[in-house]
């Protein structure tokens, strides 16, 4: 793996290093499994660096957030839009009839479910990967792996949108509004100040400038106004907020969530 597909293992170790805490926000016992495989037979394999302490406290945040996010979100239809190796499908505990939809690069999903044929492990819900990349046409690809547009869905785009330009960024929030039936659920990290700034400190690292290539700025400042516009209800929260919560100093960032009140309000009369 290489390129944004290879920043996939980077959370991952994030995200062991986490469960390995006896005070950790959430247990996944997976990405270590992941990690392993993929460091095989590399020189540097485990290698620390600057990332781990850079993104980490993010990493947490956002992982804690998104699990109570889609725990919470009373839709039996869950989208992941570039999922790369979470295992929310495995380690969450779901409604009955949950179908849990995983997009992502085939090269991916095909190493991610090699881990999990040699974990001998079983999903939580009806878990459907679909390879594709999200530059074609995901949308069409989805359908064909039986999701259904009339059926509230949750969508989470997590890690996912500073990989995208604005323009590349809107279309895919204009996809996913195209396919959200009213009570649909959205969300993904934004903090437009602090990814700047985030940006700003990785490029000054070395060994981490490879990933800054990687970032084209997401939605950029005006996707509340966007979602909005297109019948979504939308809020931010501050990662600061939730300190108190998650009994941990708070990263720089935020987040946002929205609910979908009129699936045909791209289509009303101005």
């Amino acid at each position: 793996m290489n390129g944004v597909a290879r920043t996939a293992v980077g959370a991952a170790r994030l995200r062991a290093r986490e469960s390995e805490r006896p005070d950790r926000l959430f247990d996944d016992p997976y990405a270590g499994a992941f990690v392993a495989a993929a460091d095989a037979g590399q020189a540097d394999a485990g290698r620390g660096s600057g990332a781990g302490d850079l993104f980490s406290d993010h990493l947490v945040f956002r992982t804690r957030f998104f699990d109570d996010y889609l725990s919470g979100s009373g839709c039996d239809q869950v989208v992941l839009p570039a999922a790369g190796l979470d295992s929310r499908a495995f380690r969450l505990d779901w409604p009955a009839g949950t179908r849990l939809f995983e997009l992502d690069l085939p090269e991916l999903l095909a190493f991610k479910d090699g881990v999990l044929r040699e974990l001998d492990t079983t999903a939580r819900c009806e878990r459907v990967p679909v390879p594709v990349d999200l530059r074609e046409d995901w949308p069409g690809s989805l359908r064909a792996a039986g999701f259904d547009p009339a059926r509230p869905t949750a969508w989470l785009a997590e890690g996912l949108l500073i990989y995208l330009s604005p323009a590349e960024a809107g279309r895919l929030l204009d996809g996913i509004g195209a396919l959200s039936a009213a009570g649909s659920r959205l969300a993904f990290e934004y903090a437009p100040g602090a990814a700047a700034a985030l940006a700003e400190r990785v490029t000054a690292m070395p060994e981490l400038r490879r990933i800054a290539t990687l970032w084209k700025g997401g939605p950029g400042e005006d996707a509340v106004a966007r979602l909005e516009a297109d019948g979504w209800r939308a809020r931010t929260v501050d990662a600061s907020t939730l300190a108190t919560r998650y009994g941990r100093r708070a990263p720089s960032g935020g987040f946002l969530t929205a609910v979908r009140s009129d699936a045909d309000h791209r289509n009303s009369p101005e």
